[in-house]
C-alpha cells in the first residue's frame, strides 16, 4: 500500500497545477519531517490564492522550525491579516501568540 506521500505525489504528477493536491502533499511531507521537500508545495499554494490562510500558517510554522524567521514572520503576518478579515478567531489567537515570540 502506498504511503500518503506517495499517493499525493502521484496525484501531483497527474495534475501539477492542482493546489489542493499540492497542499495535501505538503502536509504529508511535513508530517514525515520532510519539511524542505514540503516548502515548494506550500509556496505553490500561497501563490495560487491570495486569500488562502492555511498554507501561509503551515509554511510559516515550517520556516520557523527551519530557523528562517524573517520569511516566517512575513507569511505569518499576512496570515494574521487573513484570519482577522475572515473572522477565524482561533487562528488569529495562535498567530498573534507566534508573532509575539518573534
Amino acid at each position: 500500500m502506498a504511503s500518503r506521500v506517495e499517493q499525493f505525489e502521484s496525484r501531483v504528477r497527474s495534475q501539477p497545477g492542482n493546489a489542493l493536491f499540492r497542499f495535501s502533499l505538503a502536509q504529508a511531507l511535513a508530517a514525515e519531517e520532510r519539511g524542505e521537500e514540503a516548502i515548494p508545495h506550500f509556496e505553490f499554494c500561497v501563490a495560487s490564492r491570495a486569500d488562502w490562510m492555511m498554507p501561509r500558517i503551515l509554511l510559516g510554522k515550517l520556516l520557523l522550525q527551519l530557523n528562517r524567521r524573517p520569511e516566517a514572520k512575513a507569511l505569518l503576518t499576512t496570515a494574521l491579516g487573513l484570519a482577522v478579515e475572515q473572522h477565524h478567531d482561533d487562528p488569529e489567537r495562535e498567530l498573534r501568540a507566534l508573532l509575539a515570540e518573534l
